[in-house]
């Protein structure tokens, strides 16, 4: 490394933000960028540390110990040469990746980890900045064609392999716009679209087809693609989403989270919202169900929009400050957690459970009663805890808009699933062998469709792993 004491020398350094008072007046990202003489000082911090668990904690393997000590030595054309030899998509990753590597990071045993994330977004900037990536089409071609459907980070990233390895690739979109979720599930405060696009160009550019507003297995028969291409990668994501079935349900103001979020993303790309169909938080009480990642989304955009108050309800009972004894480094830490959406306003409660909704004449939603929890010790085999209601502890409050953020169930089974026949998992999802292919030779799986709701980056890794497989197959197949 660079500076071997540097971990004792430098305190950790975050990005600074704009004042939440002020950034939720706009929908564009807030983080304030870091001068690069600091920034090298926190390159700096990277321990020459033997064994480098911040890889192990990186789905995709990031070779993160070198980079750091590239930008540390004022090396950044070799560090986003480097990044990309795991990392496709470093610019997505390095906003909105929860960054795990910084858990296993060895400095995070008994201090703050290296601010990891902030360097390698820092890092794939630069290169943009510099000029540094650009259009690189291959140099020769094969004769195989491969079909993906779904445009999100795995079917991004195996079309991105493929397309590199010479393959002639189509991306197959069923909404209007190209990202999958990227796109439309992240908000824009967390990602302006026009990083997203920025890399579609260069993707056009160098190669990969792509075609918006085909349903796969609606528009076009999934039987024919497969008929068409020698391969098909099936990376449609997990939009099953988990409901609330509780009384009430059906009122209007109820609604799935991921229904929020993507019409304001169409709203902030320009597309009109008709307003018999508009969901907003504008001047409501707004109660949010489910402490993920996509519930800070809905905070965040809610407070945007001018919700009057804004509640986020938890089932579970709220995490420790530092991790318990069974949730050991280098793994997750299951730790108590804010995000910067939560730092914009919100009442957070955990162990809260929705018995119902009640509303007024017209069906609307107004409010929301529910019941406290108390759990029990964990199980060691399980690691389970029993739940159960405090009696007495009923209470309901005022709810104009509810979002339901517990999370999805898989994939939409109907359609182009059960049209080719793949096998599902016992949890729902589509399976696949060591490969990424499913029962039927030829059809391939990557991301959330196969792996069940998960990150960014294990949807990157997912799709890297597809095309892998999908070369060995039509290459040994072409040399039978």
């Amino acid at each position: 490394m660079g500076d071997v004491k540097g971990f004792m020398k430098y305190d950790r350094q975050d990005f600074d933000k704009q004042d939440p008072k002020e950034r939720v007046k706009h929908w564009k990202e807030f983080v304030i960028d870091m001068p690069e003489e600091e920034l090298k000082l926190q390159g700096a911090r990277c321990m020459d540390c033997g064994v480098p668990f911040c890889q192990q904690g990186c789905p995709i393997g990031n070779i993160i110990p070198d980079w750091n000590d590239l930008v540390f030595r004022n090396r950044w054309k070799e560090a986003i040469e480097r990044l990309h030899k795991t990392n496709n998509f470093p610019e997505f990753t390095g906003r909105i990746c929860p960054a795990p590597c910084e858990n296993s990071c060895v400095l995070s045993i008994n201090e703050p980890a290296v601010t990891i994330k902030n360097i390698e977004v820092s890092v794939v900037e630069r290169a943009y900045k510099e000029g540094w990536i650009k259009a690189e089409p291959p140099k020769h071609r094969n004769d195989k064609k491969v079909a993906i459907v779904g445009s999100g980070p795995a079917g991004l990233a195996c079309a991105d392999q493929l397309n590199k390895a010479g393959f002639h690739v189509t991306v197959y979109e069923k909404n209007e716009f190209l990202g999958g979720l990227l796109t439309l599930g992240i908000p824009e405060f967390k990602m302006e679209k026009s990083i997203v696009e920025r890399r579609l160009k260069r993707m056009e550019k160098e190669g990969v087809k792509f075609k918006t507003k085909v349903n796969v297995g609606v528009d076009v028969s999934a039987k024919k693609l497969a008929d068409d291409y020698d391969a098909v990668v099936l990376c449609g994501g997990a939009e099953d989403p988990r409901n609330l079935p509780v009384p009430g349900r059906e009122l209007k103001g109820v609604h799935f989270a991921m229904d929020f979020l993507a019409q304001q993303n169409r709203r902030c790309l320009g597309k009109k919202i008709d307003a018999d169909v508009s969901i907003t938080a504008e001047g409501k009480n707004v109660v949010v169900i489910g402490g993920g990642d996509t519930g800070s989304d809905c905070i965040g955009t809610s407070n945007r929009q001018g919700a009057k108050r804004v509640v986020n309800f938890e089932l579970l009972p709220k995490p420790p400050k530092d991790r318990d004894a069974d949730n050991p480094w280098p793994n997750w830490a299951f730790i108590y957690r804010e995000s910067t959406s939560h730092q914009e306003g919100v009442d957070r409660e955990f162990a809260v459970m929705t018995k119902k909704f009640t509303g007024d004449a017209d069906g609307n939603v107004k409010k929301l009663h529910a019941v406290r929890l108390e759990f029990g010790d964990k199980d060691p085999k399980t690691g389970r805890r029993d739940m159960k209601e405090i009696p007495g502890s009923e209470f309901e409050i005022d709810a104009d808009l509810v979002l339901l953020a517990m999370g999805f169930l898989g994939p939409v089974k109907n359609g182009l699933l059960e049209e080719l026949g793949v096998e599902l998992t016992d949890r729902g999802n589509v399976k696949a062998d060591a490969n990424k292919m499913t029962n039927v030779p030829g059809i391939f799986t990557a991301g959330d469709m196969t792996r069940g709701q998960s990150l960014v980056v294990w949807a990157i890794q997912e799709g890297r792993a597809a095309a892998e497989g999908v070369a060995n197959y039509l290459l040994a197949e072409a040399n039978v």
